[in-house]
């Protein structure tokens, strides 16, 4: 045989072999989905009278809640997978492309946040998004456009989708008879998971016995002040899951009301529940936080609001800016009051300050003349002996006045003779003139130092 020959006999194999394994793979496929479908028949006459709304997420897709039930609507992360273009891998961007980082961004169309009512969920970019909520009966007929955008956090790339809410009113809803449980080992994205929430309602409604039961509202402890818990022993946030069935609270539910277990709950132990067995294999609940309401015995209360004033914007409707044709202001007024008037004042009080201080001095004459004789004497000489001293730091080859000389020996401690007798007459002789004839007449005593001393 040639070796084209081989050469198409051995493709044609390869062939055959390929075909083979496909077919195959689609069999154990369309096995795994009958199985798939068969348990979920199987499952769903369990919880025939759970009610819920479930969906996934599709683009541009209506959803149509019915209000007082919860509503939780997942982004998945597969669908969106779609919407990015192939990206090729490279150094820069290592790892498996099919595992891309992707978030999402969920708003109200023409708006910056979703409703009150809608929340949004998240863990980490490898998980799929949950939106959640539960719809009231003010939000019936209004379609509610949810803008969805995804953000592929390895290329960059959007992709943006429409959710249309349709709220639904039923006649059915609300139930009367509602009640919220908390529980401690369970985040808000893990009781959202259908599977989770119906174990939680079936074992409900084994406690309870209703013949309707729903889900009505689900809210993370974090939203109800509970704290982070710490990253050890794998604790959980916490989550609230309100309950609403039409007949009323079974006995097991009132033992939380008798006054035994509201003591232990006071002094922070756990009350006594005969039904919490039917929980604890899967559920921790707190009795001591479970809130029991019966809507028909619940007073509405009505609050009248004050007519807004002046500047307050209607309740409903557009804000309307003014028009560019109005005048500006006038602003003289404002400049008269805030600078005028207090350069006015300030200009009064200069001229009242100059007046007093150059127009009104008494002079020196005047002063002289009101003055005691005796006091302008003392000035004099004050001023002359100023004259005097200052006269001498000119010229330091003049004897130093006689006030400066000592008056006794510092060593031997004898007094220094007077200079002259005491009916001597100096007070009319002038300083000057008195040092010079007498500074010859005065010897200064010289201190000897101690010690012996040689010739």
């Amino acid at each position: 045989m040639s070796a084209a020959a081989v050469a198409v006999l051995l493709g044609t194999v390869v062939y055959i072999v390929h075909a083979q394994e496909a077919t195959l793979r689609g069999f154990h496929e369309g096995n795994v989905h009958s199985e798939q479908a068969m348990a979920l028949l199987q499952r769903r006459p369990l919880y025939k009278d759970v009610v819920t709304i479930l969906s996934r997420s599709h683009a541009d897709r209506n959803v149509y809640p019915s209000a007082g039930v919860l509503f939780v609507h997942v982004l998945e992360r597969e669908h969106f997978k779609g919407e990015f273009p192939p990206y090729p891998k490279s150094d820069f961007s290592p790892g498996d492309a099919s595992n891309d980082p992707i978030t999402f961004n969920t708003n109200l169309k023409g708006y910056p946040d979703r409703p009150g009512w809608l929340r949004y969920i998240q863990r980490t970019p490898h998980g799929d998004g949950v939106l959640y909520g539960s719809p009231t009966a003010e939000h019936v007929g209004k379609p509610t456009v949810i803008e969805i955008t995804a953000y592929n956090r390895r290329t960059f790339e959007t992709a943006r989708h429409n959710l249309v809410i349709n709220i639904m009113a039923t006649e059915e809803f609300p139930l009367p008879y509602q009640a919220e449980f908390y529980i401690k080992n369970m985040n808000v994205e893990e009781m959202l998971a259908s599977e989770v929430l119906g174990d939680f309602l079936g074992a409900v409604k084994n406690v309870w016995q209703p013949e309707r039961l729903n889900a009505i509202n689900i809210t993370s402890a974090l939203d109800r002040g509970g704290r982070v818990p710490l990253p050890i022993n794998n604790l959980k946030e916490g989550v609230y899951v309100m309950v609403g069935a039409d007949v009323p609270f079974s006995s097991c539910l009132r033992e939380v009301e008798n006054p035994h277990n509201q003591l232990r709950c006071s002094q922070e132990m756990e009350p006594v529940i005969s039904c919490d067995k039917k929980f604890r294999a899967q559920f921790h609940i707190d009795w001591c936080k479970i809130s029991l309401v019966d809507i028909n015995k619940v007073v509405p209360v009505y609050v009248s609001r004050p007519d807004p004033g002046t500047g307050i914007l209607p309740e409903f409707g557009e804000y309307n800016p003014p028009s560019e044709s109005l005048k500006s202001p006038d602003y003289f007024s404002d400049f008269l009051v805030t600078l005028a008037v207090p350069s006015a004042v300030a200009l009064v009080l200069f001229f009242i300050l100059g007046y007093t201080m150059c127009c009104r001095r008494e002079g020196v004459e005047k002063r002289n003349m009101q003055t005691p004789a005796i006091q302008l004497v003392h000035h004099s000489a004050i001023q002359k002996s100023t004259k005097e001293l200052r006269g001498m730091s000119k010229n330091r080859e003049i004897s130093w006045p006689l006030s400066t000389l000592p008056v006794f020996n510092p060593v031997s401690g004898e007094v220094v003779p007077p200079i002259h007798s005491d009916n001597y007459e100096t007070t009319s002789m002038p300083l000057m003139q008195t040092q010079a004839n007498l500074q010859n007449q005065i010897t200064i005593p010289q201190q000897r130092p101690s010690g012996k001393w040689y010739p």
